[in-house]
């Protein structure tokens, strides 16, 4: 009787995982789809667990070629997910390369900081404390609301410039920055609730860098809008899918200079749509071939995803990566050191496929928050 419950197991283990892996992969902005991006790493773990079982199953009872199918579609669903997340341990190449002495020793550097901070946090002091420690040239907070903008008081007496949208809900967004931040404003790409933040640093011994902060809209969220009559419902990924494209293409225009783009995506490192946020843009990760840096649920190792990024352009080599905790926040905070390197002046080139994805997605989004009733 155990016997048999435990090769039911194992099968209806290996048929859910198939099918969560593969959900992904259909063509739809749906959260309960979506969502199946994010867990890549847990489900691996699912996989080697079935597969311990498996084996005991063939160990204790006889094998037979039930377990050989099954051990071949659990090898092919970990090889799968695998592949995602490979390229971001240092068995991977590097994306951005990493400076070296002699660079470092001749060149300026550009350190940048971002953080969710959790609108539902109050320990202002300690947050405060920490972005004194770590002493970015630039610093992105994100979810800063009237309580927090009291809080963070005395970045205005550190930092000359300062740019964003204070507002309640996780909607907050805001910049605070040493360097001048030239032609710096607010911008709603695709909704009103959410504000993105571009600007140019005119960085010493660098040059002027491009620079975007984005916080869009998480697939999953309970969010109230204005046409739900103050109700809440799950949101798809459109709208978010819609404003990362809008922000590569901005950046693909513009190719000539610098870019660096930050925040809080709400995707995940190895998703189609960062992806395809990539090709387009063609921008780089300075996480591949280095590792993770899961920076969401703080409280729950087990449960972390890649969700807060640094995206830049070439340009730039790799001085520094680390992963900062935000004493109350459910998000660290990542630390990106860098310095100046030969640019490539080529423009960008991504596939004519990948265009045509990016304009399908522009437009769902911007149905969506029409829809919603939050279009900018």
């Amino acid at each position: 009787m155990l016997l048999k419950l435990l090769l039911w197991t194992v099968r209806l283990l290996t048929l859910a995982l198939i099918v969560v892996s593969l959900l992904p992969e259909i063509p739809s902005g749906h959260w309960a789809i979506r969502l199946w991006e994010f867990p890549r790493l847990q489900l691996s773990l699912v996989i080697a667990v079935t597969l311990l079982l498996l084996t005991l199953h063939a160990w204790i009872g006889r094998a037979r070629k039930e377990h050989a199918l099954l051990l071949v579609a659990l090898l092919a669903t970990g090889a799968w997910q695998g592949s995602h997340i490979l390229p971001f341990t240092p068995v991977w190449p590097d994306e951005v390369a990493e400076a070296d002495a002699q660079t470092l020793a001749n060149q300026s550097t550009l350190k940048i900081m971002t953080a969710n901070l959790d609108f539902t946090n109050d320990r202002y002091a300690e947050a405060v404390e920490v972005i004194k420690r770590e002493d970015p040239d630039v610093v992105l907070l994100i979810e800063v609301d009237s309580g927090w903008e009291a809080g963070l008081a005395p970045l205005d007496e550190l930092y000359a410039y300062r740019e964003g949208d204070v507002r309640g809900e996780g909607l907050g967004i805001v910049v605070w920055s040493r360097i001048p931040l030239q032609d710096a404003r607010v911008e709603h790409l695709v909704s009103e609730r959410r504000a993105s933040i571009f600007a140019t640093l005119a960085v010493p011994g660098i040059g002027p860098v491009r620079y975007a902060g984005i916080h869009p809209v998480p697939p999953g969220l309970k969010e109230r809008t204005p046409n739900d009559g103050g109700d809440t419902e799950r949101r798809d990924s459109r709208e978010r899918d819609a404003e990362l494209m809008l922000v590569a293409e901005r950046v693909a225009e513009d190719a000539d200079n610098r870019w660096i783009v930050t925040g809080d995506f709400n995707d995940a490192a190895w998703s189609n749509t960062t992806k395809l946020f990539k090709s387009l843009s063609e921008l780089e990760d300075p996480r591949r071939g280095r590792g993770l840096l899961s920076t969401y649920h703080t409280e729950y190792p087990l449960w972390r995803y890649p969700i807060d990024h640094m995206f830049v352009s070439d340009g730039f080599e790799l001085v520094e990566l680390d992963r900062v905790t935000i004493e109350g926040s459910d998000h660290f905070a990542i630390t990106t050191t860098l310095t100046a390197a030969a640019k490539d002046q080529a423009p960008p080139d991504a596939p004519q496929e990948a265009q045509e994805d990016a304009d399908e997605l522009i437009e769902e989004g911007a149905d969506d928050a029409s829809e919603q009733g939050v279009s900018s």
